[in-house]
């Protein structure tokens, strides 16, 4: 029987320490991408593809995310209908409009012990379904949201699928990166994974973007997976010890951009990219650019 994936699993428990010292009173995931919080992005992303759960992995000092996400109080509403603030209500009923069909719950990481660990937390949330697992660094922009594009081949397959990215080979050094059987248009079959290879001993130039659906089998993995030398389970650990075992794990290189949220200049980017394709706010940003000689 075809089960489809309605649970998301958003890991933010990191510390953000790249994006110190503002990080240290705001979390990384709340920084704005256009006008608003990059997280923001991929929860809207994973409601559009039917998901409907959202399971948060934080941490106990890490309440902000959370919080984010609850509704208005009535007596703001109250207030901006009557000061007649049409625009700023306009946000407000949106932005309930995202957040009224889904289920929004967390569990705690009390260690920054690797995504694998991280992932871990959320088992008793899961059960015994496929799961999507989206990082908060890594926004997609397509026609069809991503997680909906690796949802659509786990239907054909049923079996783990991680989002694909083909990067320039001077960069790959900065990835986890995989060798494939391809085995249809866009879908590959792993056959092994080489976290940050050294230039030449790249396996393919199709690096792993932070986007995946898991199958109940995946977390019996992480569970057995030896922590590295720093203690941490990574997840990738988990898929190269599935495929030592003959399992099979998919890739799909996904339709579309794949922009970047894991450092500030990654960050700067993403939103300049964003903000200058923004209906609203890109032609006054272009013709700003333009009238200040910026470039």
């Amino acid at each position: 029987m075809e089960e489809t994936v309605k649970k998301a699993i958003l890991p933010v428990a990191g510390l953000g320490t790249r994006f110190l010292p503002l990080s240290k009173v705001l979390p990384k995931e709340l920084w704005p991408v256009v006008d608003k919080p990059a997280i923001q992005h991929i929860l809207e992303e994973a409601k559009k593809s039917g998901i409907n759960n959202i399971i948060f992995v934080t941490n106990k000092n890490k309440n902000e995310i959370l919080e984010y996400f609850k509704e208005y109080s009535k007596n703001l509403k109250q207030l901006l209908r009557q000061r007649g603030k049409k625009e700023p209500l306009k946000e407000v009923v949106d932005f309930e409009a995202l957040i009224k069909d889904l289920k929004i719950t967390s569990v705690i990481q009390d260690k920054p012990l690797g995504d694998g660990h991280a992932i871990l937390q959320a088992a008793s949330k899961v059960k015994n379904e496929p799961v999507a697992v989206l990082f908060g660094d890594d926004i997609v922009e397509s026609n069809t949201p991503c997680v909906q594009q690796l949802i659509n081949i786990y239907k054909t397959c049923q079996r783990p699928v991680m989002a694909l990215y083909r990067m320039p080979k001077e960069l790959l050094s900065s990835y986890g990166v995989v060798a494939v059987e391809k085995i249809a248009s866009r879908v590959f079959k792993i056959k092994n994974i080489i976290e940050k290879p050294a230039p030449g001993e790249e396996p393919s130039d199709l690096a792993i973007v932070g986007k995946y659906i898991l199958t109940p089998e995946v977390f019996q993995f992480l569970e057995k997976t030896e922590p590295t030398k720093k203690g941490e389970i990574i997840l990738a650990n988990a898929f190269a010890n599935m495929l030592q075992e003959g399992k099979s794990v998919y890739g799909y290189e996904i339709n579309g951009k794949w922009l970047e949220c894991g450092n500030k200049l990654a960050w700067k980017k993403t939103d300049i990219y964003l903000s200058l394709k923004d209906k609203k706010f890109g032609p006054e940003l272009k013709y700003f650019i333009k009238e200040n000689k910026l470039i």
